[in-house]
This record gives structure tokens, sequence and C-alpha cells, in this order.
């Protein structure tokens, strides 16, 4: 049975509602970038990893330091997760990050971390490509509307098995990390901060897009931890994501993670935000 639909006279006055934020931030803790500048200003180097081309490395910084990803070599987009270092469950909640800040991060946004606790795991302290904004395409840089490219939709579209999607790197990493075996380990990794991608969403069919990412060597993204961190950074076997993104024929570059730990004293008045106080009852 075929059921066709007209068109109601009234279509364009429905379309014309005006849209509603959903989630208001008004009333949002903000972190106080002065005082995170203050003290990244006087701060020391206190850690180094490479996620070489098509792998992903781990890292741990406390509450309190900072960490830089940089581009050194050539374009190349990462794809990050985190997790609370002493809990994993407390983890990178990509959905809410993107309810509240919206579709793409920049300085001043925060990672928030998954249900119950709720609260920002890591804040974006510097930008190197604040400057690129939105061009024609509605294309933007650093998304959290990205997954994360991954074997089994490879597979799916492909028919093949590729071990060097983010999703595989992140797996290894993060078992290396921790001593899970992969299988547990994929079971862990969750959607990420696409660092340096530029993506949008095409207007004809809204499907999601993505463009050479317009990060040079020398750019970077930096992050105060807002609680002691376990990340994990994999540099996307796309390269810059310009052609494709599950690839072993793009050109491919490492990134640089550095940790900086601030001067003593330079945090005074600082603390880690608590866990959400939501009281956990759900109405019973």
């Amino acid at each position: 049975m075929t059921t066709s639909h007209t068109t109601p006279a009234d279509a364009e006055a429905r379309r014309a509602v005006a849209p509603v934020i959903c989630y208001p931030v008004s009333t949002l803790p903000a972190p106080d970038l002065d005082l995170y500048a203050r003290a990244r200003d006087g701060a020391v180097k206190v850690g180094e990893w490479i996620a070489a081309p098509r792998e992903a490395a781990h890292f741990r910084v406390a509450a309190g330091q900072f960490f830089r990803i940089t581009s050194i070599e050539g374009p190349q987009v990462g794809d990050l997760n985190l997790w609370n270092a002493a809990d994993p469950s407390e983890r990178f909640y990509s959905g809410k990050t993107r309810a509240l800040h919206g579709s793409h991060l920049s300085t001043g946004d925060r990672m928030w971390s998954s249900f119950p606790h709720l609260r920002p795991m890591a804040t974006i302290t510097a930008d190197t490509l604040d400057w690129y904004g939105v061009d024609e395409f509605g294309g933007r840089v650093h998304d959290v509307i990205g997954t994360r490219c991954d074997p089994h939709t490879h597979h799916l579209l492909s028919g093949e098995d590729y071990h060097h999607c983010c999703h595989s790197n992140l797996t290894r990493a993060y078992a290396d990390a921790t001593g899970l075996p992969v299988r547990d380990a994929a079971r862990e990794v969750h959607d990420v901060l696409n660092v340096f991608m530029c993506t949008g969403f095409t207007r004809d069919t809204g499907q999601y897009f993505m463009k050479a990412s317009p990060v040079r060597p020398g750019d970077y993204l930096e992050f105060f931890a807002e609680i002691d961190l376990l990340g994990v950074l994999s540099a996307c076997p796309g390269g810059d994501c310009g052609s494709e993104h599950s690839s072993d024929t793009a050109p491919c570059h490492p990134l640089l993670i550095e940790a900086f730990a601030p001067a003593a004293g330079a945090l005074d008045g600082w603390v880690s935000p608590p866990r959400n106080g939501y009281s956990g009852t759900h109405g019973r």
C-alpha cells in the first residue's frame, strides 16, 4: 500500500518556528581562564609522548597540569579519548559535551564526563586554529560529532578487515595502558574529540563530511586537566582526512603530546571539580 503525503498549507509557517537552545549555559560553572593562563606561564614540561602515524599513544596527566597536542611534521588529525585515571567508569561524554558547547570545540570549552559524574574533565585553554571559524561548506575544526573511524563500519562498507582505524589504534593503546586484553579494551573505547579535524554536515543530505584539515606543523590544541586523566590519542590513518579516513596510502604524520606542570602555588584557590550533585534516586 502506497501512502501519498501532500504539503500542508501552513508548511512554511511550521518551518519558520524559531529554534530554542536545549541547554542554555548561562548558569554553567565557568572556568577561570585568567588563572589558567597565569599558571601556564610558569609551567615546566614534565612529559612527552608521540602518537606515530596510524598508531595511538597513551599518556597520563595529573589534575592541575596542562597537556598539549601538536602537529609536528605535516597536516594530521587525531582522535582523543579521556578517562578518569583512577576510575575508568568516568569517561569523556562527547554527546553531552556537544549538547552544551556545540558541534565543535575551542578555547574555553570543556570536555565533560559520563553519568553519573558529569563534570569537567579538561578545559581547552589554547587553540591555534581558532581563526578558522566556519567555512562556506559549514566546516569547522575540532568536532564532537564524528565517532571515530572503526573496523566494523569499514568491514560493513568494504567487506575488508583493516586494523589501523582509530578505534583499533585506541584499543591497542588502552590495552597497553591498563593491561586489559584487547577484546576487553575495545569495549572501553568511546566517542572522541576529533582534534584538528575539519567537519560538518552537508546542507542537502545532512551527511557528516570531512575535508582537508587546515592544521600545519606547529599548530596545537592545549588543555587544562581538571581531574587526573588517562588519555589515548590516535594519529588517524586518513592523515589530514582530505580524501579518506581508513587508508594505508594517505600521507600520515605523527602527533606530539606534552604535559606541563605549573609552579607551586600558581593554582592557589583552584580545586578539582566535584562529581555531579544529583541524588541518583531517579524518583524512587
